[in-house]
């Protein structure tokens, strides 16, 4: 996701501000006024050539896809995008919805010498704005075109519009992953119902609106808030997930710069690759949407690849199947579901590990999914961030996050299929309310995520010769002339992506 510096009215996002205008898109159709065309420039500037190039062309794609010539004028042909244009070059791409929404976006961008007002026909200088907003620029540059996406009448928008929009763009960012290929593995059919993420996730998005006096917009108060572009560009400038996900529509949607390594970093880590998903009758606890807003607050060099360690459904529930399948993995995340539905679960940074005190650091977090999507970060008020036992007569026996014994913030007893989630008023270490639907519930499902590279264990160590180890008794061996009797009988170390 694009990084934002601390002070608003920065961005770390790529672009080069000033840059001398080179490639296809500087030469510009028709007659343009001085403060137009400076405009003008200006925005075009922040693409690099090979960018200018991928937007000319997708651009002459649009404006002649339904083969006419566009409207002459005094001296050249003034080629243009509309509607039906656009649909007709989306297809089965994008929703329709977000379509017509891109369409208002790129149509609410005004032009000096055009008639004030929205106009049915978009030029190439409205196309190269409209992208250099919303791929480019800061918040209040990306506000102005979104409230033209949310509605198409100029002035304040309702919650409610703002409502609809986020779970729209929510929708289309998925689907259009989908229809691209671009979920690494993953089969919408083996999650979740994607309509209900959709809505958990965009609830979640909106829980950061705030209105003009700072006050957050919930329930009855965000249908009835009337919002101005300000409420927006505050929303937008806090909640980098809406320009993440308007990045892909764009990219994915239009097929205009997403094949440049520069301008596809939004798409590198925004869906993990999925690994270790094997028969058919596994359907995961997540939906799309939540592995999505999850995988974005890991660790970044966790972010790129999640391997199923353990489902109840497929291994057994049993807690010392669970710990065989956990233990010694490197950092994983744990997904539970309970048997009144909720769904919940927490990230450990660190390998498992059975013994009697507490384990991990202060990138662990509990969360939540169902009926809402949080997180719950680590509050510096303890270390109690892991805790995995089994055995003991003393100290309690299972797996524990956050809290203190007999009162954990998420705890599965040894005797699998009991648990907790104590939180009176909040759990100490991360500061999260209860999470299940009972503080005692009984487990329905359970599923473990190993994220990241697959660590170097003892067990793969041991798959290995001693020569391995030593490779001055290897060199020896091959300066004497004796061969590796072992060189060619030693079962290989499975490769995780094969």
């Amino acid at each position: 996701m694009a990084a934002w510096s601390p002070r608003r009215g920065t961005s770390e996002s790529g672009g080069s501000a000033g840059a001398a205008c080179e490639g296809g898109l500087h030469h510009l159709p028709g007659k343009m006024g001085n403060a137009e065309s400076s405009s003008y420039q200006n925005h075009l500037s922040r693409f690099l050539p090979e960018e200018q190039t991928d937007i000319d062309k997708v651009f002459e794609t649009l404006s002649g896809v339904d083969g006419s010539a566009g409207v002459k004028n005094e001296k050249t042909t003034r080629k243009f995008v509309t509607l039906a244009k656009l649909k007709a070059y989306t297809q089965q791409a994008l929703p329709e919805q977000m379509t017509v929404r891109l369409f208002n976006g790129m149509r609410s961008v005004n032009l000096p010498r055009k008639a004030a007002g929205p106009s049915e026909q978009i030029v190439k200088e409205q196309f190269v704005m409209f992208m250099s907003h919303l791929l480019k620029g800061l918040a209040d540059e990306k506000s102005g075109i979104i409230m033209g996406m949310i509605s198409e009448t100029a002035g304040p928008v309702t919650g409610k519009q703002i409502q609809e929009f986020t779970e729209h763009l929510v929708t289309a960012a998925v689907h259009v992953l989908n229809y691209r290929k671009e979920l690494k593995g993953w089969d919408l059919e083996k999650t979740q119902d994607v309509a209900s993420g959709v809505k958990t996730l965009a609830s979640q998005l909106l829980s950061e609106l705030r209105s003009t006096g700072g006050e957050s917009l919930v329930g009855a108060e965000l249908q009835d808030a009337t919002c101005d572009q300000s409420v927006i560009e505050d929303w937008v400038f806090r909640v980098p997930q809406i320009s993440t996900f308007l990045s892909i529509v764009i990219r994915l949607g239009l097929l205009v710069l997403h094949s440049i390594p520069d301008e596809a970093k939004d798409l590198v880590n925004l869906v993990p690759k999925c690994k270790g998903v094997k028969g058919e009758g596994f359907v995961s606890l997540l939906d799309m949407p939540s592995i999505i807003y999850i995988n974005s607050h890991l660790p970044m060099e966790l972010q790129h690849k999640w391997r199923l360690l353990f489902s109840s459904r497929l291994h057994g529930e049993s807690f010392s199947q669970l710990c065989g399948h956990i233990v010694n993995k490197g950092p994983c995340l744990l997904v539970l579901k309970d048997t009144d539905g909720y769904i919940f679960g927490g990230f450990a940074s660190h390998s498992w590990e059975v013994k009697p005190q507490f384990q991990g650091d202060n990138r662990c977090f509990l969360f939540s999914i169902f009926p809402t999507l949080a997180m719950y970060l680590y509050t510096g008020y303890n270390d109690h961030y892991m805790y995995l036992n089994h055995g003991q007569q003393t100290m309690p026996n299972g797996l524990g996050m956050g809290g203190q014994h007999e009162y954990f913030g998420l705890w599965i007893d040894c005797d699998y299929g009991k648990g907790h989630s104590k939180a009176k008023s909040r759990c100490t270490t991360y500061n999260s309310p209860q999470l299940s639907a009972k503080e005692d519930f009984t487990l329905d499902a359970m599923e473990v995520w190993a994220v990241g590279e697959v660590p170097e264990t003892e067990e793969t160590k041991s798959k290995k010769s001693v020569l391995d180890a030593d490779p001055e008794t290897q060199a020896l061996l091959e300066m004497t002339g004796k061969s590796r009797q072992s060189e060619g009988l030693r079962t290989p170390v499975e490769d995780d992506d094969n």
